[in-house]
């Protein structure tokens, strides 16, 4: 169970801004519309990190033409009426920068993998350049952050083009226990490409449709409980959840220190590995970054192995996922192919699991008001500086912030005390002692496991603005608590919309989730580009 079911199971309890010069939005996010042509063939569907490297290397393709490439793909795909909405804002000096990347190399310097590669961010990710960083909310529209990101820093110094913001949930789906996943008040909702008409999934929503859409490389997701491996899922793509320390978190604006996490989102994992290379390293400003002073390491793709799943041990957890007996299906397909691979995969269960949902609402709420109010703090005059003026803004502006759902989260944390609170630190250590130590740990030294498989979401539900999300089952909770590692990967598709698989386990374990996930994905090979329909084909098997 991830946070969006607790949400809406009761345990928890628009405007269009114009997307910047060169795109002004041309259609509000709640407009279906009719279906339009398809779009043209794109150069570089499908194109890895890796090909655009060579082709730079070649001399074929420059930074500057990549990055216009994907700049008229947005234009086409995203904008049009009925479009996939998915990024908020484009950067206007994307291509100044894709230009001066050009001559850099052309002068012999080549800043790392990442040089000349165009990746969206999430729109909680502050950027200290003309693009806005608002979570989607209409309260920060008034101005840009003040500086960087850590994480935006370190994609700088690697050389990648920064082409945009990604739409996300608002606020990353910690508003209202009823909101729909991908809707925000300044960017409207994000629509799943495989389906139109169909929901994105997770907070990282827009990072999610924008990759499997084709509209850049690589994209920066954040995950407080399933909001990169759910949008992962649903659009068909690699999505990797670091442990905890592992990627900076100052300068994102936050939900809860002791979950939240940026990660990769990518249509390949080679794509994700290699941008988890530059995003991971230790920050001085965020003391929990300490620990991967020694663990963290400069490439993750050197542990891609085709074979890396021979002589495995794994356990798979097909048990408390609440996936559709299709899903099911799809999952055994997964593990057959796994064994296959020279692995041996024994079924377990995840000890505890589902015994701390209450307590991780408890910890996000203390956290959200506290890391929130502190964020707030470092914004500029005239955008709230609190919680308390963020919920008075959100109740002056509804008709524009709260056409379909509310705030009761917002008003559920600024009821709570401060950090020092006996019920919090309670929570907290429950948490930490049965996911951790009491559940993964303990299922993986029982067994001598390398790591756990399981069903990572159900397909698409459709977009319901009135009544909210419909969450079809996955895994992501306790991995999310932990703070453990937690990679998805396409395994299937259940009536043409994607489903992934999850390899997770113990802390600091990506290099050998990456070489499990790499097999996988080699072997199996299911990922195909979504064709923009405008409405699910009923029937499509598989």
């Amino acid at each position: 169970m991830d946070r969006r079911t607790f949400l809406q199971q009761g345990v928890a309890g628009g405007l269009a801004v114009a997307a910047s010069p060169a795109f002004p939005r041309s259609v509000s996010a709640e407009t279906a519309g009719a279906a339009a042509a398809p779009p043209r063939a794109f150069e570089l569907e499908e194109t890895s990190v890796a090909d655009l490297r060579a082709a730079m290397r070649s001399g074929r393709l420059t930074a500057r033409g990549i990055a216009e490439q994907y700049l008229a793909r947005i234009q086409e795909v995203d904008r049009r009426p009925g479009g996939t909405n998915a990024v908020i804002e484009v950067n206007p000096e994307a291509l100044a920068i894709a230009e001066a990347l050009d001559r850099e190399r052309a002068a012999g310097r080549v800043r790392g993998p990442l040089h000349g590669i165009p990746v969206l961010l999430k729109d909680n990710v502050d950027t200290g350049d003309r693009m806005l960083t608002t979570a989607g909310s209409l309260a920060l529209a008034g101005g840009p952050a003040a500086r960087d990101a850590f994480i935006a820093e370190r994609l700088r110094a690697g050389g990648a083009v920064i082409l945009g913001k990604a739409n996300l949930s608002e606020w990353a789906n910690f508003r209202s226990t009823r909101s729909s996943s991908g809707w925000s008040g300044r960017g409207g909702q994000t629509r799943n490409p495989y389906a139109l008409d169909r929901n994105p999934c997770g907070s990282s929503s827009g990072s999610g449709a924008a990759i499997a859409a084709n509209l850049a490389a690589v994209a920066v997701g954040t995950e407080t409980d399933g909001s990169i491996v759910c949008p992962s899922s649903a659009n068909g793509l690699v999505g990797i959840k670091p442990t905890l320390g592992m990627v900076s978190r100052t300068g994102i604006i936050p939900i809860a220190h002791s979950q939240d996490t940026a990660g990769p989102m990518a249509r390949t994992v080679a794509d994700a590995a290699a941008l988890l290379g530059v995003l991971a390293g230790a920050d001085p400003r965020d003391a929990a970054t300490e620990p991967g002073r020694t663990r963290v390491q400069p490439d993750y793709t050197v542990f891609l192995d085709r074979n890396g799943l021979r002589g495995a041990r794994l356990g798979v957890v097909r048990g408390g996922t609440g996936v559709s007996d299709k899903v099911t299906a799809v999952l055994n397909g997964a593990v057959d192919a796994i064994r296959r691979l020279g692995a041996t995969v024994l079924d377990v269960e995840i000890p505890h699991a589902g015994e701390y949902d209450d307590s991780e609402l408890e910890v996000l709420l203390y956290e959200f008001k506290a890391d929130l109010n502190a964020y707030l703090a470092t914004r500029a005059p005239g955008t709230p500086r609190t919680l308390a003026e963020l919920i008075a803004f959100n109740q002056a502006n509804a008709a524009r912030e709260m056409p379909f759902f509310g705030q009761e989260l917002f008003e559920r944390a600024q009821a709570k005390g401060p950090l020092t609170s006996p019920e919090y630190r309670a929570a907290l250590a429950k948490n930490y002692r049965l996911s951790r130590g009491e559940g993964i740990d303990a299922v993986l030294r029982a067994h001598r496991l390398g790591a756990l498989l399981a069903p990572t979401g159900g397909p698409a539900w459709p977009v319901d603005l009135v009544n909210g999300d419909r969450y079809t089952g996955g895994y992501s909770t306790a991995s999310a608590v932990s703070g453990y590692p937690h990679v998805t990967v396409p395994m299937g598709y259940v009536h043409g919309l994607p489903v992934g698989i999850s390899f997770f386990g113990a802390a600091w374990s990506e290099p050998t989730l990456l070489r499990f996930a790499y097999a996988f994905e080699q072997e199996s090979r299911v990922r195909q580009p979504p064709r923009l329909l405008p409405t699910l084909e009923l029937g499509v098997p598989g």
